[in-house]
């Protein structure tokens, strides 16, 4: 039985892009200004100036730009914003998702010491605490480093949109296929030709 021809134009590849973090992804994982100030008042951290962390990083990014402004062509610098902006950006994407994982884990210890029954959630010798509290404390930190970080990010973002003259967006890169050679695709289009 014959397969029946097909068109080398149907037999399109797609690429697959991985994508990046976006500052719309920044701002769902990592606590804003009003739930950092909560944060830092019920754990009686230290307050954070976030539009000083803003306002600084945005300068930063601007200062950097025009320093670099007589040896780069606009191409250039915007390609080098690009990326500084993304490792801005990442870095805040990635301390908002290990802050979720830090709020869920500190929620799952505290039920689980509301169990009387249980005894390894019981409080700690006196002068130590409990293991569901210094879990909470391990949160309440990550919240206030994720916010930091994500009014870096922000600050870095508008720069990039003052510099630039458009809005940021993530590079989204090709997935390389390191698991095929040369030598096997090779073989499978000259075995394609037998179809």
């Amino acid at each position: 039985m014959a397969k029946p021809a097909t068109n080398p134009r149907q037999a399109t590849r797609t690429v697959q892009l991985r994508k990046g973090a976006t500052v719309e992804m920044v701002r769902l994982t990592c606590p804003d200004a009003a739930q950092t100030l909560k944060i830092t008042e019920s754990f009686g951290t230290a307050v954070i100036d976030s539009d000083g962390i803003r306002d600084l990083h945005e300068r930063l990014i601007c200062e950097t730009a025009d320093a670099l402004s007589e040896g780069l062509g606009e191409r250039a610098m915007q390609i080098h914003l690009q990326r500084i902006v993304g490792a801005f950006v990442g870095s805040a994407h990635g301390a908002g998702q290990f802050y979720s994982k830090a709020v869920t884990e500190a929620r799952d210890a505290t039920a689980k010491a509301a169990n009387d029954a249980r005894d390894e959630d019981l409080d700690g010798p006196v002068g130590y605490d409990s293991a569901a509290h210094r879990k909470r404390e391990f949160a309440a930190d990550m919240g206030v480093q994720a916010h930091a970080l994500r009014m870096a990010a922000e600050g870095a973002v508008a720069a990039y949109s003052h510099v630039v003259g458009e809005s940021w967006k993530p590079f989204d890169r090709p997935i390389e296929n390191h698991g095929q050679s040369v030598n096997r695709m090779a073989a499978e289009a000259q075995m394609s030709a037998f179809d």
